[in-house]
């Protein structure tokens, strides 16, 4: 038995489909109401036979159109009257009937010819009237395709109409699909919404989203490859620079000082790429991407410090978790350790020598905080803002950095739904960094 794969469903015209099925039903109706109207006729038409019949019977009762001898014969009907005797006193002309009498309504058939017969008697008479059945049957026919005609008539009009009606709801949805197909590859403008049904109108909105999600998105891709190409330039003419130094030294000492210089220039280049890499992945990450897992602040903090502890051992900066509460959140450890991680190098690094850096958990209101203080410079109030922006540094800053640290931290912050809060540190005098998480019943990627 074949276990390929299940190949995919063939494309249909939504507007063919729908025509094709209003248009049998129409077509469906249309011969049921031909039919039903076709038998309402023929019924109607032999009721109203029989009350000719009726009718002409009563008619000669009472001596008109016939009398006895006259000969008359009216359209296909056959006339015989009899005496109180039993003797025929009238007979038409035509076929001879039978000399018997059924009163009421009967059918024979005389010599081939089938007849439909009213018998009445009187004290004076007893009359018979007879029909041709055929001819009858056949006038019946004429009356009821008279009636069938109109829908026959009406229902090519119907359909016609039915076609452009739906032809003509379904013109939004061709256009929208001719805009789009007609657009060009970096044409990602709002479709425009006027005139479109409700039932297009939630589609073409969630299209507009996506546009506008896709042009935020190309618009960050261009910014982030200009930025980068412009701040990967500096670092690559330092190492060039630094090469032809190293190439020019006359001396060991003077080597051995060009090869320091270089190889910090190479770290802080690694560095950079390193940070660009993660922006970029973190800026480019969807939505489900990943799966959310339950993640204790005091266990990513005590992870963290280990990992920094060395560099915090050269400047011999004091870092520690001032509190041993244990706080969750709903989140993803990787990028959870990235933004802590940064938070610590920048605290570190900015803290002078012997300095103090000290990371605090707490949970006001239900929602989790994580907090990182140093006893570093700070950063003015009117420039908090702006260092959350990729390459920007403050005019007074001196570690050496790329401007690269707490954007990385904002956009991780912002794909878990927290916020990243500024302030100075009324303890240690420097910068404090707070990280407000949502509720972890709330907490969503």
């Amino acid at each position: 038995m074949s276990t390929g794969a299940p190949t995919a469903a063939e494309p249909h015209s939504l507007r063919r489909r729908l025509l094709w099925l209003v248009l049998a039903a129409i077509a469906l109706a249309s011969v049921l109401q031909a039919s039903t109207a076709y038998r309402t006729a023929l019924q109607q038409a032999d009721t109203m036979f029989d009350y000719h019949l009726q009718e002409l019977a009563r008619s000669v009762q009472g001596g008109v159109p016939f009398r006895p001898g006259s000969g008359a014969q009216p359209f296909d009907f056959q006339v015989q009257i009899w005496g109180p005797d039993g003797a025929q006193i009238f007979r038409s002309t035509g076929t001879a009937l039978p000399s018997r009498a059924v009163l009421g309504f009967s059918d024979m058939e005389v010599e081939g010819v089938r007849y439909r017969v009213y018998s009445l008697q009187t004290p004076e008479q007893t009359i018979q009237i007879a029909q041709d059945l055929d001819a009858r049957q056949a006038r019946a026919r004429v009356l009821a395709a008279r009636a069938v005609l109109p829908v026959l008539l009406l229902a090519p009009l119907l359909m016609m109409a039915v076609w452009w009606l739906i032809s003509r709801s379904l013109a939004p949805v061709q256009r929208v699909r001719t805009q789009v197909a007609g657009r060009a590859a970096d044409d990602l403008s709002p479709l425009p919404e006027a005139g479109l049904p409700e039932e297009v109108m939630p589609l073409v909105s969630e299209l507009n989203l996506l546009f506008g999600r896709v042009r935020e998105a190309f618009a960050a891709q261009q910014t982030f490859v200009a930025d980068a190409a412009h701040e990967l330039r500096s670092p690559l003419t330092a190492l060039r620079l630094q090469a032809q130094a190293l190439r020019r030294a006359q001396d060991d000492a003077g080597r051995e000082a060009a090869v320091a210089r270089l190889n910090d220039g190479i770290e802080r280049a690694i560095q950079l790429v390193n940070q660009l890499l993660v922006l970029a992945r973190e800026e480019g990450h969807r939505e489900g991407e990943s799966r959310l897992q339950r993640i204790d602040l005091q266990d990513l903090a005590r992870q963290v410090v280990a990992d920094v502890l060395p560099q915090a051992q050269v400047r011999r900066v004091d870092v520690g978790l001032v509190t041993a509460e244990s706080i969750s959140v709903q989140g993803q450890p990787e990028p959870l350790h990235i933004l802590l991680r940064n938070l610590l190098d920048n605290a570190i690094k900015y803290s002078p020598e012997g300095g103090q850096v000290d990371i605090s958990l707490s949970a006001a209101k239900g929602a989790p905080c994580l907090r990182v203080e140093d006893s570093g410079p700070g950063i003015a109030e009117a420039e908090r803002e702006r260092v959350f922006d990729r390459f920007y540094r403050t005019a007074d800053a001196r570690a050496a950095g790329s401007g690269l640290g707490l954007a990385i931290v904002k956009t991780i912050a912002a794909r878990h739904g927290a916020t990243v809060q500024l302030g100075s540190s009324q303890r240690l005098g420097g910068l404090k960094v707070e990280v407000v998480f949502p509720p972890p019943d709330a907490a969503r990627l």
